[in-house]
């Protein structure tokens, strides 16, 4: 197969399998899906962020791993390990269930309050709903790592081609926050349900373990 485009798709198939899981970022991108509120910009900031750290991780940490051959052996292992330790986790989660996400209750426009009035919701500013998506996706360090070293370790391997892999990850960026934040008023009944989160934590253990040792295999 072409390695430019073995390089695409597994950018597409990693930074997926790293951004679809239940935590605070999806959990605000959903929320205010469900509300319709600021959406726009919400998605704009995901998508922007994901673009400056994944270059951080394939322009700083790939060509520095790049330059040095005994490090783009030890980062080819040390990301194969890091996905198997990934694969591991979806798969113990699909096992054993117990996974949701909700987005933050609300009450609908037209409630009624106990003396009969009609209550409306409250709309959250555009300049605090920018604050807590910048917060939940600046000040984790863990998502940070993810998204610099880990990425930029699994794309050095690649050599010239992992360029094709940043793009597959800003693609995959893309893609999963458009369509989840403008989608998640019909995705929410769905992405509620324990099974879906099953099925998907199962399909997301097979992409990393496949691209695991693909990156073993060379």
């Amino acid at each position: 197969m072409n390695p430019e485009l073995v390089a695409l798709l597994s950018g597409l198939g990693v930074c997926l399998g790293l951004i679809i899981s239940i935590g605070a970022q999806n959990a605000i991108v959903l929320r205010q899906g469900l509300r319709r509120e600021h959406v726009g910009l919400v998605v704009a900031v995901c998508i922007a962020s994901d673009v400056v750290l994944q270059t951080i991780g394939v322009a700083g940490v790939a060509t520095v791993v790049a330059a040095h051959p005994w490090l783009e052996t030890a980062g080819r292992w040390a990301g194969a390990i890091f996905l198997v330790g990934f694969a591991a986790v979806s798969a113990r989660r699909a096992w054993r269930g117990g996974g949701s996400l909700e987005a933050a209750p609300e009450r609908d426009a037209s409630e009624a309050t106990a003396g009969g009035a009609v209550a409306t919701r409250t709309r959250s500013s555009r300049l605090s709903t920018l604050a807590t998506i910048l917060a939940v996706t600046w000040l984790n360090p863990q998502a940070l790592v993810e998204t610099t070293v880990v990425l930029g370790s699994i794309a050095a391997p690649f050599g010239d081609a992992r360029w094709w892999f940043l793009a597959g990850g800003i693609a995959a960026a893309s893609i999963w926050f458009v369509g989840f934040g403008y989608g998640a008023r019909y995705l929410a009944p769905l992405m509620r349900t324990e099974r879906a989160w099953r099925i998907l934590d199962g399909g997301i253990a097979i992409v990393m373990l496949v691209i695991a040792v693909s990156l073993v295999a060379g």
